[in-house]
């Protein structure tokens, strides 16, 4: 073996690079590797490992990575203007995570059909839907490949990103940045939805059997904006916004039909890929492509709505009748006051 450079990290500050959790001690980091079991793994990949990614291993053997984003000129399957890691595999085999490891290079090659032209060295947000490889296609298994991003749900497509590994090591930054712009385009996202997206059918049809509350439609839109204000996305939990909704939605749908059950109220039917038939679902949490509307959280959780229902039934003020579940008149008259009352 030729002998190995070194000083690709020299005057580099690894202040904040690593994260040292318990969880990516154990399960991604090993001793520093020697040159015999350096050998060994690169035999059985079948590839000679850059010296940097050596030397990289002998500060410290595999690790997860507060230092998570390299920036991007090109858009790619994670995001348009970055690139994220959870962790770099260390130089060995008895980690999980490392390159021979039971999760590692080796096996999303065999298990994932990753290409067999290089070495996966990063695990990334995305549980392996994704790979940063080292690519050595052009140079040959020993020579000094470059860092490229395969992204195995787009058919494993390549996009470029760094030179080599020292390049790449180097470049990473702070992923902060990136997610206080996401989390400011998701809100503004959310707002646009909230106030000026299209109601459900089933909703539409509530507020027009609803003449009680002939500012309905406003009035849920400025709830729905409060909750986004506060929370920077259209999402529901335990908050007292986020049960007045669901309050207002259920007294809605009782103006359309009576539910039997909590399954009832909540689910579509088997089959169902329309509105006729009014559900939680359909009128506030999910949106058919066939026929979409945008006021929607988005989501299907159904525990905290199901909390709410037993909130509203241990208090008394949704009751078991005849005909079916429905909120005692008393209650159902604070309904429209109530969202009148929203700031």
């Amino acid at each position: 073996m030729s002998a190995r450079r070194t000083g690709f990290y020299t005057g580099m500050d690894f202040t904040d690079f690593w994260d040292d959790s318990d969880y990516y001690a154990e399960n991604c980091t090993e001793p520093a590797p020697d040159d015999e079991l350096v050998a060994a793994v690169e035999a059985e990949l079948g590839f000679r490992l850059p010296d940097a990614y050596v030397e990289l291993a002998r500060i410290r053997n595999g690790g997860g990575v507060e230092r998570c984003a390299f920036p991007m000129a090109v858009p790619t399957g994670w995001a348009v203007d970055h690139i994220a890691i959870t962790s770099i595999y260390a130089i060995g085999r008895t980690s999980k995570w490392s390159l021979v490891g039971a999760l590692g290079s080796t096996f999303l090659r065999d298990e994932w059909g990753y290409p067999t032209w290089g070495v996966g060295f990063a695990d990334t947000p995305s549980g392996g839907h994704e790979q940063i490889m080292l690519d050595y296609r052009e140079c040959g298994p020993q020579g000094e490949p470059a860092v490229v991003y395969v992204d195995q749900e787009d058919g494993f497509t390549v996009t470029p990103v760094a030179p080599d590994f020292a390049s790449f090591i180097r470049g990473l930054v702070s992923e902060e940045p990136y997610n206080e712009a996401m989390d400011a385009q998701f809100m503004t996202e959310a707002q646009l939805a909230v106030s000026r997206g299209r109601l459900s059918p089933i909703l539409r049809r509530a507020l027009d059997a609803a003449p009680e509350l002939p500012d309905g439609e406003r009035l849920l839109r400025r709830l729905a904006e409060r909750i986004v204000q506060a929370k920077g996305s259209f999402t529901l939990h335990a908050d007292p916004d986020s049960y007045l909704m669901y309050d207002a939605i259920f007294w809605l749908y009782s103006k359309l039909t009576t539910a039997t059950s909590f399954e009832d109220y909540f689910q579509k039917a088997d089959g169902q890929h329309d509105y006729p038939r009014p559900c939680h679902v359909l009128m506030l949490r999910t949106s058919f492509v066939t026929d979409p509307y945008g006021f929607c959280t988005g989501g299907y959780s159904v525990g905290f709505l199901r909390n709410w229902w037993d909130q509203r039934l241990a208090d008394g003020d949704l009751i078991n009748t005849e005909s079916g579940y429905q909120f005692t008149g008393a209650y159902a008259e604070t309904i429209p006051v109530q969202l009148r009352a929203v700031p």
